[in-house]
């Protein structure tokens, strides 16, 4: 699960080393210039940022923290590249999941539980405006946080022109689609795009997309939780390369 490190020190090396932080919490309070210099460092690599009172930071740990406190990451995260080379090396035609800022604890952990499931290559989400990965995630995931490849990048438009390198297909889901899922060819290398339920999908990561599809529905609902959107997607996915 995730783990707290403190000390000036401790939290600047973790930093250095590119260590998975999900977020840090800082003294408000306090004028040391090390705590600037780790919010600085702490923002140019896009990690969250707290900044509390101490009785706070006295709550989160016991020791004493010198007024920074900062939570790692549940799981051990891996490199873009290390996530697309294993693929390939594991079968001719992976299968890769970038989620749009999905913040939401519980539909993050569905979502990981979906993918373990249809066994998806890799998950892919950015460092900013996404859902912690903590216990929360682990529990509504049902473990499959610990199954499943995680890759945090800064820019996910980045992600999709590097794995169109690969010639893998890249599949956005939206709603404004006119092309069905069940029209869609996922049996080749492909990357399904997801949005949040607020936004949807940037448009900038749309027109960066190969192709928009759409989950057909009736009624008077016009659209689902991502997590279970997600999951229909997934698991077409699944179907086309079962049969």
């Amino acid at each position: 699960m995730s783990e707290k490190i403190y000390g000036i020190n401790s939290v600047k090396e973790a930093l250095a080393k590119n260590q998975s932080i999900d977020k840090i919490f800082l003294n408000r309070e306090s004028t040391h210039s090390a705590i600037k210099e780790i919010r600085n460092l702490a923002n140019t690599a896009k990690i969250p940022v707290s900044s509390v009172p101490k009785v706070k930071l006295d709550r989160l740990i016991a020791q004493n923290h010198q007024g920074v406190v900062a939570k790692i990451a549940a799981v051990d995260l891996i490199p873009l590249e290390d996530m697309v080379d294993s693929a390939f090396q594991t079968e001719e035609n992976p299968s890769f999941l970038l989620l749009d800022q999905i913040s939401d604890v519980g539909n993050f952990g569905a979502i990981l539980r979906t993918a373990a499931c249809v066994g998806i290559n890799g998950v892919i989400i950015s460092k900013t405006g996404s859902a912690p990965i903590n216990e929360d995630v682990a529990k509504r995931s049902s473990g499959a946080l610990f199954h499943t490849k995680l890759c945090k990048v800064d820019h996910l438009k980045d992600a999709l022109f590097y794995l169109k390198a690969y010639d893998v297909h890249c599949v956005a889901a939206t709603e404004k689609a006119t092309t069905s899922i069940y029209e869609a060819d996922f049996k080749k290398p492909t990357a399904i795009l997801m949005g949040n339920e607020h936004q949807g999908i940037s448009p900038s990561l749309l027109k960066t997309s190969d192709q928009t599809v759409h989950i057909p529905m009736t009624g008077e609902m016009d659209s689902l939780n991502v997590s279970v959107a997600s999951s229909v997607v997934m698991y077409e996915l699944f179907r086309q390369r079962l049969s």
